[in-house]
């Protein structure tokens, strides 16, 4: 059994726990009862050095923190009346956190134990955070296997280093409690657009809302703000998001989002080769490279591989004047030069007859469903040996169709976000659905939107309940950014209608954590919960396994093994401009 802690230790620990209280309080009376009110009291952080009592209460209570988290408190006596603390702290204040090292100087006075010393230091870019032990929750990892009740994940370093039912929490590790919660990997949205808004304005090929917002705007705002995305995307408990076309500077995001635990992981296939010749495009700048000819193509995965792109996106559009034959020629040179220069090869293709030559030209994922008929033998011979990933994306079309819907009826549409994760700046332009002018081919748009989304909840969920069935590797993938289809959130809808077309909830589980691990290429590091991976994970309080649709009761999002609750995440998207 373990030594009791010294007399004089204990007295310090329990004054650093009530300084901690009074700070997450807002007590001003408490806070200061905690300082030696002595002109000897010294206190060092960011701000520079401050000496005296006097000076802390002219001070206290102008700035509480939002979020204050302390922990790996670390206590050693000095001598007789004193102890020497340090501690790891993570301060939030509105959008803006830091994190670092604290030192704290426990005195023995006639008045009690006080604080004589505090000191800061903010943390470089890089280190590790303090322990955390995850207790008491059920544990779904990932994997298929079995739930584990009343299992414990301890994560140090910001992996995890024990997961399951024979995992002792080292001592001084701070422990969540997450009895009565469920414990799975963190989600992972192997289809989004970094490049696109959820609204109208990010697509006006499909509805033109130029007049009102100019789209080199639109797109120079997305470029300068991705931290937008990251949170709503955190806050709805997506930890890692694939990149699967858009302009050059999304593939720049990997670096910038990094290991910060405040954002997703990212990988980025950068702009897509596209076998039409598409106008969505910036003056000087392309987000559709056109996929004229196999020379054409050789170029363009020349450029992405320079440019640093993790994969080669193509996007398979037939046409009354390009038929799927015409472009599979430039599709299987795509595919050869992908394989030559070590990228893996990603295809939207929505047609049998154009999946089909997807595969023979090594598409590793596609990142939509065959929505035209069912897939047959052939599909599935070629997608094991190609050893393709499939991405149904089943709901993006019912946002189109939504869309086109509120505008006519002169209404905002609904919002689908549990949690309260989407931006003031999106709901805003959501709201303003209500106010656009209907097109002229209003409802014929709205008619063959609707004959798109059957076609798909008819075809696409048959075929992914078919390909599921024959064990092709599914991965779950939402196409976000595309109208009312919003980053974050969207995941819910999309797995629940993986989940409708047949699938099994732990199925849809493994398909949207180690299938999207795979997809980007990560699977060694992120994806499940196992020893030795990126504590990225997410609680909360249903049971997924019964139901998928209990994946929208979170509590705690874990990210690079920093533990945010829901409030906080939430608290964040509100606070940021």
């Amino acid at each position: 059994p373990p030594e009791p802690e010294p007399a004089e230790t204990g007295e310090a620990r329990k004054l650093f726990q009530a300084n901690l209280d009074a700070i997450r309080r807002r007590d001003r009376a408490a806070y200061l009862a905690c300082y030696l009110d002595s002109e000897t009291l010294a206190r060092t952080g960011p701000g520079g050095i401050a000496l005296g009592f006097g000076d802390l209460v002219k001070s206290a209570g102008e700035n509480w923190p939002d979020t204050f988290d302390a922990s790996d408190l670390q206590l050693v006596p000095v001598r007789p009346g004193f102890v020497y603390g340090t501690y790891r702290y993570r301060v939030r204040y509105g959008a803006e956190e830091q994190a670092g090292l604290s030192e704290r100087l426990f005195v023995s006075t006639p008045k009690g134990w006080k604080i004589a010393m505090t000191s800061a230091f903010q943390a470089p870019p890089g280190t590790p955070p303090p322990p955390r032990a995850l207790v008491g929750g059920t544990l779904v990892d990932g994997t298929g296997a079995p739930p584990v009740p009343g299992a414990t994940v301890v994560i140090r370093a910001g992996k995890i280093v024990c997961a399951g039912k024979n995992c002792d929490v080292p001592a001084g590790v701070t422990v969540v409690d997450t009895r009565g919660s469920w414990i799975t990997p963190g989600l992972v949205d192997a289809h989004v657009h970094f490049s696109q808004t959820g609204w109208a304005d990010g697509r006006p090929d499909a509805f033109d809302v130029r007049d009102r917002y100019p789209y080199e705007k639109v797109v120079a705002g997305l470029a300068a703000n991705p931290e937008r995305w990251f949170r709503s995307q955190l806050c709805s408990g997506t930890t890692a998001v694939f990149d699967v076309g858009g302009y050059a500077w999304t593939i720049d995001l990997e670096e910038k989002a990094g290991e910060d635990s405040r954002a997703p992981h990212v990988a980025a296939a950068g702009p897509l080769l596209s076998t039409l010749d598409f106008w969505l495009n910036l003056p000087a700048e392309r987000q559709f490279m056109f996929l004229e000819n196999p020379d054409s193509a050789r170029a363009g995965v020349r450029y992405l591989k320079e440019r640093g792109a993790d994969a080669v996106k193509v996007w398979y559009i037939v046409t009354p004047q390009r038929a799927v034959e015409d472009s599979a020629p430039s599709v299987l040179a795509a595919g050869e030069a992908a394989k030559a220069q070590g990228l893996p090869l990603i295809v939207h293709a929505t047609g049998l007859a154009e999946a089909k030559v997807a595969l023979r030209a090594g598409a590793k994922l596609l990142v939509h469903g065959v929505s035209d008929q069912p897939v047959d033998e052939e599909f599935i011979r070629l997608a094991r040996a190609a050893g393709t990933i499939y991405c149904p994306t089943l709901s993006v079309l019912s946002g189109y169709l939504r869309l086109a819907e509120a505008v006519r009826d002169r209404k905002a549409p609904t919002l689908d976000d549990p949690n309260g994760c989407v931006d003031a700046a999106t709901r805003a332009k959501l709201e303003e659905t209500a106010r656009l002018a209907a097109p002229e081919n209003a409802a014929a748009n709205i008619e063959r939107q609707r004959a798109r989304l059957e076609n798909v909840e008819r075809f696409g969920s048959a075929n992914l309940k078919a390909l599921a069935a024959a064990g092709i590797p599914i991965a779950m993938g939402t196409d976000a950014g595309n109208p009312l289809t919003l980053h974050g959130p969207s995941v819910y809808a999309e797995m629940e209608a993986m989940q409708g077309a047949g699938m099994t909830p732990m199925q849809v589980l493994v398909a949207s954590t180690r299938g999207g691990s795979r997809a980007m290429g990560r699977e060694k590091e992120i994806g499940t919960i196992e020893k030795d991976k990126v504590a990225d994970l997410l609680v909360v309080a249903g049971d997924p396994t019964v139901d998928i649709a209990h994946l929208r009761q979170v509590r705690y999002v874990v990210r690079g093994g920093v533990v945010r609750s829901i409030e906080e995440l939430r608290a964040v998207v509100a606070a940021a401009k």
